[in-house]
């Protein structure tokens, strides 16, 4: 099957009434691991990724990544809120108290995103049965289902794409249409040592966090000042061999 993700849904001009619909029921994250895992697989896209890859004029392209935020396909069902979500060629809006900008309205973005992704924290979900059903009727792309305790499955991973009107695996976790896979990492994340899921690039590279790039910076600064250290030191005692021998190390 083709990488291109389906038709983006029509656009209205008239946009649905949204003033009575609820956007955010203050509702915890239901513990500090899917916290974090969220942050994981938002903030290195905005810290370490140029984007997808460019369309056929070779113009950048913008991507919105967001973590808990309400997905609506249509104002008369309540919206799914996916734990992860990145949507290409879309960017967020500059209002973003404004009622109609706080959700991932489809109608307001003219397409649903190309990756959802859910975070299994216990068995009521229901990740593998209904969510499965409804991201499917909304279109997505991409549904990926991340359960590192195995409390609903035998696999850790799974990542479906959709055939037709429902998914079916996907041999690989790779998306050609972000130029993107998703990979287990284990590792220290915030002090927390765990296996995480990470964006990563075609050859498993994880792409790397904010704190990540910083900390990579400061070893190539340190790195740097230690060979010029060095180069100073072999510079000194060669001086002080020549002095020794009678010449002068600054003689033209």
């Amino acid at each position: 099957m083709s990488s291109t993700a389906p038709e983006a849904h029509a656009q209205s001009d008239i946009s649905p009434d949204v003033s009575t619909l609820v956007t955010e029921d203050d509702t915890p994250v239901d513990n500090l691991f899917s916290e974090k895992q969220q942050r994981l697989l938002t903030g290195p896209l905005y810290a370490s990724w140029g984007g997808p890859p460019p369309d056929e004029s070779g113009a950048r392209r913008t991507f919105l990544a967001t973590a808990n935020v309400g997905l609506f396909d249509t104002p008369k069902r309540p919206p799914l809120v996916p734990d992860a979500m990145v949507s290409l060629d879309v960017q967020a809006p500059d209002e973003l108290w404004e009622k109609n900008h706080r959700s991932y309205f489809v109608w307001e973005y003219g397409k649903p995103p190309e990756v959802v992704i859910e975070v299994v924290s216990n068995r009521e979900g229901d990740e593998l049965g209904l969510k499965r059903r409804r991201y499917a009727t909304m279109r997505v792309w991409h549904y990926v289902v991340w359960d590192p305790e195995l409390q609903i499955s035998s696999k850790a991973l799974q990542v479906f794409e959709l055939r037709g009107q429902f998914y079916g695996p996907m041999p690989r976790a790779f998306f050609p249409d972000l130029g993107l896979g998703l990979t287990v990492w284990k590792g220290r994340f915030e002090d927390v040592e765990a296996e995480w899921l990470r964006w990563c690039d075609a050859d498993g590279n994880v792409l790397p966090t904010g704190e990540e790039l910083a900390r990579s910076e400061r070893e190539r600064a340190d790195n740097e000042r230690t060979r010029a250290d060095n180069e100073r030191t072999r510079a000194e005692r060669l001086a002080a061999k020549l002095r020794a021998l009678g010449i002068d190390p600054d003689a033209p």
